[in-house]
């Protein structure tokens, strides 16, 4: 069986060094915001190439609290409407409804399942205040044109990079501008995965940094005093000590994925099977590796009688979630199609040569 995701064996080489690191936070006596947290949000920081890092319980509160953050800082108001793809798993539209906002959403492209640039004026109003952008599938978006847009009628850029983390584009990381708040996760399956949830705020805002520094931990900056209505969702301190151990290899493992990606693309040769749009840059870390089909139900069903496990990201999207009624009567012709075609290939930095080798012939023959 070729697993869609060995979290096991992608875990394995780290297994000593997370023994010892789970030693050292035991002896510390410091379990929550130690030094483990501060040292990891220097290095995640000075990886994407930002000045400040904040960790935090999760990818969606990393999202909630960004909103939340310019909220405090009257950049935001509740109820104001926010710009968001309608082809996005349904975290990106819960942070806007956590923090009293309005989503608003936007078709995507077809060929990059990220947000159609050329559509957002049309859905911009006096209420519109933000937009918020999902680089889906590790794929980062069009950021010049929707930053252009963005200067231009006055609205806040927040980054959704729960899925592209290590992807850049022009030696640029996600973030693009000093007002820019970019939210990732760190479940377990993501391309820097910890062993538990996780997440972090990165920005060079620094009045966003030290407000969201405050709202992670119940709105306090010191001890007994409570500045906001803050939450608690602070990264842990052994996931912390467990993502610096891996933080180190994440551009090799995205390389790696990137040559799986490369094989996919020019070896696989099947009419009835639409292979995703990339570029051949490093704007695509393959998170995710999305195909499309008129039969999903049956090719899945396909590969898994030759022992290939796949998974649908996603099968419903959020605007047909009994959760979002309010956004059950809307149409997204471009969302539905996807949703309904898209089937996720198996992806990771320990797949072997010869597995992909399997993949592409069993397609093939399909």
């Amino acid at each position: 069986m070729i697993q869609f995701l060995d979290l096991k064996k992608i875990n394995e080489p780290y297994e000593t060094a997370f023994q010892e690191k789970l030693k050292s936070v035991l002896a510390s006596g410091w379990y929550i915001l130690g030094k483990e947290v501060k040292e990891f949000e220097t290095n995640f920081a000075q990886y994407c190439g930002a000045q400040f890092c904040i960790g935090v319980g999760n990818g969606l509160d990393a999202l909630a609290l960004i909103f939340k953050g310019y909220i405090q800082l009257g950049k935001l108001q509740k109820g104001d409407e926010v710009i968001v793809p309608a082809n996005t798993y349904i975290a990106s539209i819960l942070a806007i409804l956590q923090a009293d906002l309005v989503p608003v959403l936007v078709e995507p492209k077809l060929e990059t399942y990220n947000i159609n640039t050329s559509l957002i004026e049309d859905k911009i109003t006096p209420k519109t205040k933000a937009i918020l952008v999902v680089h889906l599938y590790g794929q980062l978006a069009e950021m010049d044109v929707i930053n252009k847009i963005a200067n231009q009628n006055n609205l806040i850029v927040v980054e959704d990079a729960a899925q592209s983390a290590g992807a850049i584009s022009n030696q640029k990381s996600a973030i693009k501008n000093q007002q820019s708040g970019v939210a990732y996760s760190f479940y377990p399956t993501k391309n820097l995965g910890a062993l538990g949830d996780g997440g972090a705020v990165v920005t060079n805002d620094i009045a966003l940094a030290k407000t969201i520094r405050s709202l992670r931990n119940y709105g306090s900056e010191i001890k007994y005093e409570n500045d906001f209505v803050g939450v608690n969702s602070r990264l842990d301190e052994l996931q912390a000590a467990f993502l610096n151990l891996k933080l180190p290899n994440l551009n090799a493992d995205n390389e790696k994925r990137r040559a799986i990606a490369r094989r996919y693309l020019f070896e696989i040769k099947n009419d009835k099977i639409i292979l995703p749009f990339w570029d051949l840059s490093n704007n695509h870390v393959f998170h995710l590796f999305i195909i499309r089909t008129k039969n999903r139900g049956d090719l899945q069903n396909y590969l898994a009688e030759n022992n290939i496990e796949t998974v649908i990201h996603y099968p419903i999207p959020p605007h047909q979630q009994k959760a979002l009624q309010s956004l059950n009567n809307l149409s997204f012709p471009v969302t539905e199609k996807i949703h309904k075609e898209v089937l996720s290939l198996p992806i990771s930095p320990v797949m072997t040569m010869d597995e992909v080798s399997n993949v592409i012939s069993i397609l093939n023959k399909y």
